[in-house]
């Protein structure tokens, strides 16, 4: 009797249990959103290098009539976002900060969503392992799918002075894919306590360990300090590679692709065309090579990419904004 009488406490738990989540779901999910892309990509074919375009799919959520947040890999060199609605409405949209290291990003509508339904940042401080927690997003495209598991771990990295490597995730069970990035998770209070962000795998597909970074990390990035948004893809150049490169100083940032429509791209900064490996990593090379922002000079320190994350910051597009890059052999500095 005893035992019949815990089996059915235990249905009975699972059952409200499931009530509740459908109930949660049925409120949330209308924030939820599928992010539609259009990058440039070079397609190098021998002696020929022939420019296109490519399609990405990933998720977000509605926090304002306007305002919604993403991945940053998602739409970081997008060069033309949409926004598809669970009722099929599709509005165009731009990104207004993005912070790569914790792959966060906030995107704004061209015109405001009506009738909008949005969903609030949770305090992530507040999540324990072992928490219960959801996610809704588009995996392979299947557009406001459910999946749920808990919180299995956190992988932080804040305590930097380094701005460009400071991240903070939360790691869960929870079913992720393509298309999952930049989605929600949730917790039992229907609060967003996440951003999806990557996930771990050996097969190419889900195998029970994703990462989501943390709402309260997102609060600050994002919404107290708005972390610029370049519209370009970086990749930094030390020590041999300075040397390949013959740069006039010890470090730099070697442009691969930039945004027409980013404030990078609009005063002419210029991403890379011949397709190189050096050491078993694939880059494009041809491109500029950045040397300073704002009068900063570019170095290997947490101090100077402190300075320079600060000049930055919460910056409007009508601000003045200079680099100095090496083109063709030759130093020379854009800005407005």
């Amino acid at each position: 009797m005893k035992n019949i009488l815990l089996s059915f406490l235990f249905i009975a738990t699972i059952t409200v249990h499931s009530q509740d989540l459908s109930e949660i779901y049925a409120k949330v999910n209308p924030a939820v959103v599928e992010i539609l892309t259009e990058e440039k990509v070079t397609v190098s074919n021998g002696s020929t290098t022939k420019t296109g375009t490519s399609e990405g799919l990933g998720s977000g959520f509605m926090i304002s009539d306007t305002q919604i947040i993403t991945a940053a890999h998602v739409v970081q060199v997008a060069e033309k976002l949409n926004v598809k609605f669970h009722d099929g409405e599709v509005i165009p949209a731009n990104v207004i900060s993005s912070f790569n290291t914790a792959d966060i990003a906030l995107i704004e509508l061209v015109w405001p969503r009506k009738n909008a339904v949005t969903v609030t940042l949770g305090d992530s401080d507040k999540a324990k392992i072992g928490s219960r927690v959801f996610v809704v997003g588009a995996p392979f495209g299947l557009g406001h799918s459910f999946s749920s598991g808990y919180v299995s771990g956190f992988k932080r990295n804040i305590q930097d002075k380094n701005p460009f490597t400071k991240y903070e995730y939360i790691q869960t069970d929870a079913s992720i894919n393509t298309g999952n990035s930049g989605g929600p998770m949730f917790n039992l209070k229907g609060e967003v306590i996440g951003i999806v962000s990557n996930i771990l795998t050996k097969s190419g597909g889900f195998e029970g360990i994703g990462f989501a970074t943390t709402s309260n990390l997102a609060k600050k990035l994002l919404i107290e300090k708005k972390h610029f948004w370049s519209g370009v893809e970086l990749v930094p150049l030390t020590g041999k590679l300075s040397q390949i490169f013959n740069l006039p100083q010890e470090t730099g940032f070697l442009v691969q692709r930039v945004v027409f429509s980013s404030p990078l791209g609009i005063i002419g900064l210029k991403g890379g065309d011949i397709e190189m490996a050096i050491g078993g990593n694939k880059f494009w090379a041809g491109g500029d090579i950045l040397l300073s922002v704002n009068g900063i000079k570019i170095e290997e320190s947490d101090d100077v990419l402190l300075q320079i994350a600060n000049s930055l910051e919460n910056k409007s597009p009508n601000d003045s904004l200079q680099v100095t890059v090496l083109r063709a052999g030759k130093i020379i500095t854009l800005g407005h």
